[in-house]
């Protein structure tokens, strides 16, 4: 299985790309391949419809576009600025909504996360991903947010309270249940 990982975010000590990371982990097995990509990778100009006339889509919009089609479950851990989409994030994805003839995750199933240092836990910015992705093509497997970060994660270590850990590790078998019948599917 291919998988693709990132914390929506451009902080370059991102909380949500570390715990994205440290997710992405449960679904290594031998045979899997996993990409964790950084948002800063991939800049681009605030977009506007004038930019785009004059220059057309940016190459690094397109080749995140890439980065999706390749692969077969996309991890995603959204940052909450001001109860909404990190900036850097919103930009990326209205870049990509401009590709002709395209949704940004064309049928591709996500496990959608959040955390913050707050003790909701990036809530409301997942509910509003829960919200818009199924109209940006996605597949939504499950979600999980995990409050009070520093408390609740250690690098290395991954989540370290236990109600937690036992909630995301149900999250994470269910998906990797999941993804085994769409892959299963998808061979015949």
């Amino acid at each position: 299985m291919k998988i693709l990982a990132f914390g929506a975010s451009n902080s370059s000590n991102s909380i949500n790309k570390k715990f994205v990371s440290s997710v992405s982990k449960y679904y290594k097995e031998p045979e899997d391949e996993i990409q964790i990509l950084d948002l800063n990778d991939f800049e681009l100009p605030i977009y506007s419809k004038d930019l785009e006339n004059e220059n057309g889509i940016p190459d690094a919009a397109t080749r995140f576009a890439e980065k999706i089609d390749w692969a077969d479950l996309i991890l995603i851990s959204f940052a909450e600025n001001n109860g909404n989409y990190n900036a850097c994030y919103k930009n990326l994805i209205d870049w990509i909504s401009r590709i002709k003839g395209r949704k940004i995750y064309p049928n591709k199933p996500l496990f959608i996360l959040s955390t913050s240092e707050g003790i909701r836990g990036g809530q409301t910015v997942l509910e509003i991903a829960e919200e818009r992705l199924p109209r940006d093509g996605a597949n939504i497997l499950d979600k999980f947010s995990l409050p009070e970060f520093s408390k609740n994660f250690e690098e290395g270590r991954g989540v370290i309270t236990p109600l937690y850990r036992s909630q995301l590790e149900a999250k994470v078998r269910k998906t990797k249940r999941t993804m085994a019948q769409i892959l299963s599917q998808e061979q015949q």
